[in-house]
């Protein structure tokens, strides 16, 4: 149990800026103190071009971890460095699915994904995982299917959510709203994305978050900073965990 705590025949694949590791900095945020944001952000930056009409997109990802959920209570300890593997997809078409390793260094992060397959997908979960690992020649892949042999990881939990981002490619800069966040115990309900969804987070709360490499200009911190607002240590995956097993508690 986790204790609480206060606050494809050609393989694709992408790190973050590099082996750099980017800032990120992560605000909990009321629902109209957010829109005001988006408001100042939108006329200074433009959108990330995968969104949809209104500037959002839709993301599911299925979170991993050990059998000591050490993933989760590294995040509790405040560990200098920790990690977490997840399977994701955007929109509600599981048509293209990614693996992505997302590790954290105090207050920096960096991220590396590739994209695998509907079979890759199904063959880790029905427990082929050996098939995945001599099938595939990408180190991402392999890694991960070597800890899911070795160290127990397995599926914990579905989070999902809303996304509005904002962008200046010539510094790297990205800024991200996420809406409605939510988790879900319903593994098998991944795909389809038709699971029970339980709010991690009060009414009307959402988070802002701005990822950067070693320069963020002073136009774009005026906007952010117009309003006083706190930066904290924050994990949408360990917050899930939480609300689901809150609910599992009160439904007992």
């Amino acid at each position: 149990m986790i204790k609480k705590h206060g606050n494809l025949l050609k393989r694709e694949k992408i790190k973050d800026a590099g082996s750099k590791y980017r800032n990120e900095w992560k605000y909990s945020e009321k629902e109209a103190e957010l829109l005001s944001v988006r408001e100042r952000l939108a006329g200074i930056l433009d959108y990330d071009v995968h969104a949809g009409k209104d500037g959002k997109y839709g993301i599911q990802s299925l979170y991993f971890d050990d059998y000591k959920d050490t993933c989760a209570r590294d995040n509790v300890s405040g560990e200098g460095k920790r990690f977490k593997y997840r399977i994701r997809y955007y929109g509600d078409y599981a048509g293209k699915l990614w693996l992505e390793k997302k590790e954290k260094k105090n207050s920096g992060c960096h991220k590396e994904k590739c994209a695998i397959s509907l079979e890759e997908y199904q063959n880790i979960m029905e427990g082929k995982v050996m098939d995945v690992f001599w099938g595939t020649e990408d180190h991402l892949l392999k890694a991960f299917c070597i800890d899911i042999v070795t160290k127990g990881f397995r599926p914990k939990a579905i989070i999902s959510y809303q996304r509005e981002a904002f962008v200046e490619p010539v510094a790297n800069i990205r800024v991200t709203l996420d809406y409605n966040i939510s988790a879900s115990d319903e593994i098998g309900r991944f795909l389809n994305g038709d699971y029970f969804k339980v709010p991690i987070m009060e009414s009307k709360m959402h988070v802002l978050e701005v990822k950067f490499d070693e320069v963020f200009p002073s136009y774009i911190k005026a906007v952010l900073q117009a309003d006083v607002r706190l930066q904290q240590s924050f994990s949408k995956y360990y917050l899930g965990r939480i609300a689901l097993q809150e609910k599992k508690v009160s439904s007992i």
